[in-house]
């Protein structure tokens, strides 16, 4: 491969990542560029005009079918002279071109509004078999999971809703309706359709929490939370994933996608990560099991949760690796870096589920919403990524994907170079890359344990000299400086009162009474 002094990188100017409308707010590549609330004006201009389409073109149906069966009454009032045998073929005849208009009607009346549903993926009605097997029986636990998880919810909120008294009341009795509702409709709608009813059920209860219980901004963002938590929680096993999208053959192809870029290394993508850096490895792991993580979760708060803390490591490893505060510019590069590393499990139906069921003001605003709006950004550029993307020759980008070419990066001048332009290269395969390095530290292990095992074996023998020499040193002294202890006599201890010395004995005396 050829060597290049100057590297492009990947650079994605941040009014990008604003809504096209210029409100303001982070847009979503999912809603065409547009943030939630234009996303669902436009929604709501393009439905309103079909459905005015759609009953413009019923009418005119319906004047075609008056008109068809006035020719009709008028046929068979002229034709009444007519013999009987006659009649019946004339009128059969007639009814065809009736019974096409009624059909078309009929087909023209059942249409779906699918323009907008571009906007996410095409819906299509499940099966008869399967409505027919899932039964109709409305449940207000519609989706539910019997587990812990669902039971444990579900009593968080009862007890979070008994601190607000008259509005926790209104609160379950709303959650239920909608959930009842739902579950009579879920048969009926696609995932788009589905998403709709859920934002304007999250619209239509903050307003009625403002307006007519008078609650902050702030308690209402907290019940929200709350009311995301237990409404999705219930709907999970139904909205996220749905049979009726193609979300499922989307996970697939983003896998098999990020499979197919294995090679794509560090310094293609111009990352600033140094992973030879205890703490930045360290941060790189912890990055990619969040971003592994979030296909656990079931509230889309939760699976931003896992992204924004995926970033904030990144953001890390990099001001570790720089010294100095990261940048807007070193982070994306880097995220896209830690998706082909992580390739998450069902990263599309993440993100469209995060995308149509999450409270909008988390993707519009806030580190939540720009962390999820730079993921949007990194799962598109790897679907689009080409060679120019990555600095490379046409030519040496199709035989990297083909398996011809295997990157390597050399250590020396950190320039990337092919498997065959040097023998002492580092191949760019993570798991390789891991294993030389592993296999790097185990040999420094290895020999650094070599001189230890040598400086432990010269110092038991030193120690053993030490001591024979204590010793020879002590006995020659012993043998130049013999030990020589004087006799004493012991004596008694009144030997020197032999010639008694000592004052006479009291005698008693007696005294007169």
């Amino acid at each position: 491969m050829s060597r290049r002094t100057e590297r492009r990188g990947i650079h994605v100017d941040q009014s990008d990542l604003l809504c096209k409308k210029g409100c303001g707010y982070y847009g979503n590549a999912a809603w065409q560029g547009l943030c939630s609330k234009c996303w669902r004006e436009e929604y709501q201009q393009v439905r309103q005009k079909q459905i005015q389409d759609d009953w413009a073109l019923a009418e005119k149906l319906q004047r075609e079918e008056e008109a068809a069966y006035a020719s009709i009454q008028g046929a068979q009032s002229q034709s009444h002279s007519a013999a009987a045998t006659s009649q019946q073929p004339q009128a059969h005849a007639s009814l065809t071109p009736f019974s096409k208009f009624e059909e078309k009607k009929t087909n023209e009346k059942t249409r779906k509004v699918t323009t907008v549903k571009k906007f996410f993926s095409p819906s299509s009605r499940t099966a008869a078999k399967k409505e027919s097997q899932e039964g109709k029986t409305p449940s207000p636990s519609i989706g539910r999971d019997a587990g812990f998880d669902t039971d444990q919810v579900s009593k968080d909120f009862m007890d979070f809703l008994k601190n607000l008294q008259k509005p926790g009341r209104d609160i379950h009795k709303q959650c239920r309706a909608f959930l009842i509702s739902l579950s009579n409709k879920k048969h009926d709608l696609g995932a788009d359709e589905l998403s709709e009813c859920v934002q304007d059920f999250y619209q239509n209860l903050a307003d009625r929490l403002i307006g007519h219980f008078k609650v902050s901004s702030e308690s209402v963002e907290q019940v929200m939370d709350q009311v995301e938590k237990y409404i999705m929680t219930r709907l999970y096993k139904s909205v996220f994933c749905p049979e009726t999208t193609d979300d499922e053959k989307k996970d697939l192809a983003t896998q098999n996608r990020i499979r197919a870029l294995h090679w794509v290394t560090i310094q293609m993508l111009c990352v600033s990560f140094d992973e030879e850096i205890p703490e930045v490895s360290e941060n790189v792991v912890k990055a990619i099991t969040d971003i592994i993580e979030m296909d656990s979760k079931r509230v889309p708060r939760d699976k931003l949760g896992c992204i924004t803390r995926c970033s904030k490591h990144i953001f890390s490893a990099i001001r570790i690796t720089k010294k100095e505060p990261a940048s807007a510019d070193d982070f994306l590069p880097a995220l896209i870096y830690i998706v082909l590393k992580a390739n998450p499990p069902r990263l599309q139906s993440n993100i469209q589920y995060i995308t149509r069921f999450c409270i909008p003001s988390r993707l519009m605003t806030g580190e939540d919403g720009y962390y999820f709006t730079n993921l949007c950004c990194a799962a598109a550029f790897i679907e689009k990524l080409d060679a120019q993307s990555l600095n490379l020759s046409p030519e040496e980008f199709e035989r990297y994907m083909s398996g011809q070419a295997s990157s390597r990066f050399s250590s020396s001048n950190g320039d990337v170079t092919d498997s065959a332009s040097g023998s002492d290269a580092m191949p760019s395969n993570p798991v390789l890359v891991q294993l030389n390095r592993n296999l790097d530290m185990l040999s420094d292990l290895s020999t650094r344990q070599e001189a230890l095992n040598e400086a432990a074996a010269k110092l038991q023998a030193d120690l053993l000299s030490w001591t024979e020499n204590v010793k020879r040193e002590v006995n020659d002294i012993l043998e130049r400086y013999p030990l020589q202890v004087p006799s004493r006599t012991v004596s008694a201890i009144d030997t020197n009162n032999i010639e008694n010395n000592l004052p006479p004995p009291l005698t008693p005396e007696v005294f007169a009474g």
